[in-house]
């Protein structure tokens, strides 16, 4: 077996599923001379399923994050959320091979599982960065908190039955106050995520900019704003507001939020690497994860036409 290259291997170990395919994967890889990279939980989850069939690296102990070439995750985006977590701060790229539902950060599928992990032995890929938030929670003058996310941060009341009284800020200056049921601030990457869901709009993965899109706002002006990628974008949560909110970053990361918080979000200078197999435009990839009806549709006439 040889050392010189560390694949990490992160899969949704609760789902069958995905555990095969985790297997799978090491077995593919042992084939190829490489000695599999796991992290010690899902070393001992997958384990008890296939027993010792491969030797494998446990991440941490020989290997760190910072020695590795690529990481291979089998999931949805969920799982993917967790790889980027786990790797955050070095520059290793994540391949996501999807195994849930919609999978809009995965780049393959599970039939192509095996040509995937050839491509990555080959180095036949490329490498995009997508663009992820600093997070920084204020109350008066003291940081409390400090995070980071890849799809979105998200303030919401902590109480069902309780609205959270808000002021909305761009770049220093106060645009908004209402009542709501909160506030997703997302990245191009998080438009087809929560903030998709709240009505926000779809932005393509090239475009530099940031999104703020009120959840359930009772107020005249609460549309999803799209502001540059140098903007700073606030929520203040008003002293009015009966209860607390709550903070989450990408569904993973929480914190709680006193009357008086003030959550920062802008651009953070660390982004998250992404491996594609493909060069398809991101309109085909809209079409395909939503099944998006386009029958009837001609294309352009000749090389020359620009029509939609």
């Amino acid at each position: 077996m040889t050392t010189d290259r560390h694949i990490l291997i992160v899969a949704h170990t609760g789902r069958q599923d995905s555990l095969d395919a985790a297997i799978q994967v090491c077995l593919q890889l042992q084939a190829a001379g490489l000695t599999p990279v796991l992290s010690a939980d899902e070393y001992e989850d997958m384990r008890a399923v296939a027993g010792d069939l491969f030797p494998v690296t446990i991440l941490g102990d020989s290997v760190s994050t910072s020695d590795l070439e690529i990481v291979i995750v089998l999931g949805g985006d969920g799982t993917i959320l967790r790889a980027a977590e786990l790797t955050r701060g070095c520059p290793v790229p994540l391949l996501g091979v999807n195994l849930g539902h919609v999978g809009f950060l995965a780049e393959s599928e599970r039939e192509d599982l095996t040509q995937a992990v050839a491509r990555v032995l080959a180095h036949d890929y490329e490498v995009e960065e997508r663009m992820t938030l600093s997070v920084r929670v204020k109350v008066d003058a003291e940081v409390i908190y400090e995070t980071w996310a890849l799809n979105e941060a998200t303030i919401e009341k902590a109480s069902r039955e309780r609205m959270l009284e808000v002021v909305i800020e761009v770049d220093g200056r106060p645009l908004s106050s209402f009542g709501c049921d909160g506030i997703v601030m997302a990245t191009p990457t998080g438009s087809t995520a929560y903030s998709f869901s709240a009505g926000g709009p779809v932005v393509w993965p090239s475009v530099d900019a940031m999104l703020m899109v009120p959840l359930s706002a009772h107020a005249l002006f609460a549309r999803p704003l799209v502001v540059g990628p140098d903007s700073t974008m606030a929520v203040e949560v008003l002293d009015r507001t009966q209860g607390t909110g709550v903070l989450w970053c990408d569904g993973r990361r929480t914190q709680e939020l006193p009357r008086g918080a003030r959550v920062v979000v802008k651009r953070s200078d660390v982004p998250v690497r992404l491996a594609r197999l493909s060069h398809g435009p991101f309109t085909d990839r809209l079409v395909r994860k939503f099944s998006l009806p386009v029958s009837g549709w001609r294309g352009p006439v000749g090389e020359q036409d620009a029509r939609p």
